[in-house]
């Protein structure tokens, strides 16, 4: 496909977060929104003025039948992703689904699947794992700058908004699993999960998950609605040196700590030595996250190489969340994910 031609994108949901990914493709140089649909037709009329070179449905069909439509954006209610994935990919148009790909390990891996046997371009909008903060976080991880990681963690807390079809673990849960699971960069093995409910029944209003890797690498996730401090924060410990992840900072997105504890040297004593050295800020690229996701999805149409956050990353993001989810109801049993050697 010559490079300069523009990719022609129709978005699928125009409620919460359609409207944002439908912005970013009609403003991206080398792409164009050919379509937005939506079963409302009322919602499509209050966005008809902010993109009048777009066509409006409220008919997907219409849109996988056109033949100028190359890729097709599915931002509807996420019991619909796979479904609907699955649906384009038989059309033969590249598709980019937001988060999490699927509710079941076994529908992710079927859209996986179908996307590698028609070679079809699939993209999962985990949005953090192209965030320019966490390129330079797995930067510092590959390079060895931390030495050998310990374990890493995740706090995601708000007082708000509350969802009624979705605990804390589906609602916050694939930003900091999709990150960890692109840092450390093996699958998980086995994964535990306790949480409470405490204003609705059976939605959890706090969780806190568990990772283990197949290196021994543990990662762990505080999730909640119901807190007061507003964080989104992922801390990496390593061997040398630690480094935070806190994107509410405005400027300082990235903190590295060069301290550690000192090595034994067989002296007899109660507490163990730690250094301290330098703590210093990265200088970290401004560019919006979801811009950079969306022009990764068209590079990658066009090179045919596989995006970052591919069909197969999704579906390992969707093993940890449903393995959890079970964990859960099992009051915190452990659960081994298929394939974990025994």
């Amino acid at each position: 496909m010559d490079a300069v031609t523009p990719l022609n994108v129709a978005v699928v949901g125009m409620s919460y977060w359609g409207p944002n990914l439908a912005r970013n493709f009609d403003r991206l140089e080398g792409s164009n929104l050919r379509w937005a649909c939506d079963l409302d037709e009322g919602l499509l009329d209050q966005h008809r003025s902010g993109f009048p070179r777009s066509k409006f449905t409220t008919d997907l069909a219409e849109v996988l039948a056109d033949p100028e439509t190359d890729a097709v954006v599915i931002a509807t209610p996420v019991p619909t992703h796979a479904r609907l994935a699955l649906q384009v990919i038989e059309a033969g148009k590249h598709v980019f689904v937001e988060k999490p790909l699927a509710l079941t390990t076994a529908d992710a891996r079927a859209v996986a699947e179908a996307a590698d046997a028609k070679g079809i371009t699939c993209m999962v909008d985990h949005l953090l794992v192209l965030h320019p903060a966490v390129t330079k976080v797995k930067e510092l991880v590959d390079s060895g700058h931390l030495g050998d990681v310990h374990y890493l963690y995740g706090n995601r807390l708000n007082l708000g908004i509350v969802r009624q079809d979705e605990n804390a673990l589906w609602s916050l849960g694939p930003h900091d699993i999709s990150v960890m699971l692109h840092l450390v960069g093996q699958r998980a093995v086995e994964v535990s999960a306790t949480g409470a409910s405490y204003l609705q029944p059976g939605v959890e209003d706090v969780v806190f998950g568990h990772i283990k890797f197949e290196s021994g690498v543990t990662g762990h996730l505080h999730l909640s609605w119901l807190d007061p401090h507003k964080m989104r924060r992922m801390t990496v410990i390593g061997s040398e040196r630690m480094v935070v992840f806190d994107d509410m900072e405005s400027e300082r997105k990235i903190t590295v700590y060069d301290k550690g504890p000192v090595p034994r040297t067989g002296e007899y004593g109660e507490y163990i030595q730690v250094r301290s050295g330098d703590i210093f800020s990265p200088k970290i690229n401004g560019a919006e996250p979801l811009k950079l996701v969306c022009q990764h999805f068209l590079d990658c149409i066009r090179s045919g190489d596989a995006p970052i956050a591919d069909a197969w990353a999704g579906l390992a993001t969707v093993e940890v969340l449903e393995a959890m989810d079970k964990s859960l109801a099992e009051n915190g049993r452990p659960i081994t994910l298929e394939g974990a050697p025994a």
